[in-house]
């Protein structure tokens, strides 16, 4: 019970009891009402600001857990990145070397994402440092691959082409020699058998009986199939492409004509004497655009390399040729 107020009262000598008005008793109780609610202002900045709610502290964990898996995938990215690297370097100095294409360009490779500012949506955020370096590393690491990607598709290209072009060069003897005892004169200057002079052999000389196999020594088309009285007689030249051609000469027959593809290995004629031949031979030129060079370099799906060096040592000791 709330204790009862008095007033002393001078003209009566006595103690009356107070009495609030209306008015009083609204202020009152106004007061009481502003005090409350400065209190419960009080209390609520106080847990507002210096304890968390149970969603609060959910949210807090969460972002926690996000920003640690944010720094775990900057450090996954460094990974990859590292592994494109030794991709690129891989690509520009071994694959790309091996087929002759010139590198990517480091600009093309290191270009720059385009456009306006792609990442404004992220700022203003707490971690939006962090946000934003991860999601332009991203960026980056997908257009090196797309990059990368392109730069594969290329090789892939030119290794078919490649492999076309392989097939294509000239690459093993153009008759049956595996003991090298067909092996006559090489590459170089040697005596004319008929005109007893130094004078240059432009091809290599094989001696073989009358109608011994002579085939193509790599895919190509039979560009010209000729007969001369004289120089190389019975003859047919190959047109591999790429620069290449080869000739065989002093044949006895054809088995061949003009504008027909052949692929190495493939039976195009046969050893004779024709032309100016003093024996039964195959003389075999290979020339690149146009350049006569060694045929003895271009056995390489033929000989190993001891029976490589046995053959040169064999053509390099006929001091004369057979044409």
């Amino acid at each position: 019970m709330p204790k009862t107020k008095y007033k002393f009262n001078h003209e009566t000598l006595s103690f009356d009891k107070i009495r609030l008005g209306i008015r009083q008793l609204l202020l009152r109780l106004f007061a009481y009402f502003v005090g409350s609610l400065f209190l419960a202002g009080v209390y609520g900045f106080i847990f507002a600001f210096i304890f968390d709610s149970p969603r609060e502290k959910a949210l807090k964990r969460e972002i926690e857990q996000l920003t640690l898996q944010y720094e775990l995938m900057n450090r996954e990215m460094e990974n990859v990145e590292k592994v494109l690297g030794h991709l690129e370097e891989t690509d520009d100095n071994l694959y790309r070397t091996i087929f002759e294409a010139e590198p990517v360009p480091a600009s093309y490779r290191e270009g720059g994402i385009g456009g306006v500012n792609r990442y404004a949506e992220l700022e203003g955020f707490s971690n939006s440092d962090l946000i934003i370096e991860t999601a332009t590393r991203l960026d980056k690491i997908r257009k090196k691959i797309y990059v990368q990607s392109e730069s594969f598709d290329q090789l892939i290209a030119l290794s078919k082409e490649k492999e076309v072009m392989l097939s294509s060069i000239p690459a093993i003897q153009p008759l049956s020699n595996k003991d090298l005892k067909r092996t006559a004169s090489g590459f170089g200057y040697r005596i004319h058998p008929i005109y007893k002079i130094s004078k240059f052999h432009a091809g290599m000389d094989f001696t073989a009986p009358t109608g011994t196999d002579v085939y193509a020594t790599g895919n190509g088309v039979i560009s010209e199939v000729k007969s001369e009285r004289r120089e190389l007689g019975n003859h047919i030249i190959i047109d591999h492409g790429y620069g290449y051609q080869t000739i065989y000469a002093h044949l006895d027959h054809f088995n061949v004509r003009v504008g027909q593809k052949v692929k190495r290995g493939d039976v195009i004629g046969f050893v004779g004497c024709t032309g100016l031949s003093t024996a039964p031979h195959l003389h075999y030129e290979v020339k690149i655009n146009g350049l006569n060079v060694d045929p003895a370099l271009y056995y390489f799906n033929d000989l190993t390399p001891d029976e490589y060096d046995n053959m040169i040592e064999i053509a390099n000791k006929s001091g004369q040729t057979f044409d």
